[in-house]
């Protein structure tokens, strides 16, 4: 690839997360998932990946963590969360072949689009010729996004097809109790089985709580205890 830097320009507030890396994401069942990520971000490995999930197992953050795997190798890599830039024009696809890593999520939103099945079947086509990196992320299977362009849906088969692992809830309940240490505080058990038990249990729901949580704590300061988590959450 060119050592310069491609000419791709993203709408403002179109970032990765700093904290979604691969470091941060608790596997589970997901670990040859991760290591077949981390050999595509490095330019190894299958050219094609095709990641699938309900809301919140993960997806977003495994892409995001493979742009900054393939940013940490000095390789460029583009982050394209379609849910952000359905209403912006195709058009932004254009020079996406001059990278090294390019990840399409939230591909479910361009089902029933002719315009964006179409311009993401020809981005498809380029990147395969230019022997660039694809990883694609969706909510259902390729088959199950009922696409309207027959032959997209025969492209993105042609590279392996994961579906991402839901986490136990004990894993769920350790990502918890990471993310809070990390943040210099810890939480009790009886915290964390109310949370549990009152929260919607999808693992973004429940760190968007503690988010919750940690700011109304350092706002207000006080602990997190669970009469507190009443409060703040109206359970």
């Amino acid at each position: 690839m060119s050592n310069l830097t491609p000419p791709v320009q993203l709408p403002l507030g179109i970032s990765l997360r700093e904290e979604a890396r691969f470091e941060n994401f608790i596997i589970g069942d997901n670990g040859l998932l991760c290591e077949t990520l981390k050999a595509s971000a490095s330019g190894q490995g299958e050219q094609v990946l095709y990641l699938w999930g309900s809301p919140g197992q993960g997806c977003s953050h495994l892409l995001q963590s493979s742009c900054h795997h393939a940013d940490a190798l000095g390789r460029h890599a583009a982050y394209l969360p379609l849910s952000e830039l359905i209403d912006y024009d195709a058009s932004l696809f254009e020079g996406l072949e001059q990278m090294d890593l390019v990840c399409l999520d939230d591909l479910q939103e361009i089902a029933g689009k002719p315009v964006w099945e179409e311009a993401v079947f020809h981005l498809f086509n380029r990147l395969r010729a230019a022997n660039v990196s694809l990883v694609t992320a969706a909510t259902q299977s390729p088959s199950g996004l009922r696409l309207q362009l027959p032959d997209l849906t025969s492209r993105l088969h042609w590279g392996l097809v994961f579906q991402v692992q839901p986490l136990h809830e004990e894993a769920k309940i350790e990502t918890l109790k990471a993310r809070a240490s990390s943040r210099g505080f810890e939480l009790s058990d009886d915290v964390l089985r109310y949370i549990m038990h009152h929260g919607k249990r999808d693992l973004t729901e429940l760190l968007n709580v503690l988010d919750q949580l940690d700011h109304a704590s350092l706002s207000a300061h006080r602990r997190i205890t669970v009469p507190f988590v009443k409060q703040v959450m109206g359970w």
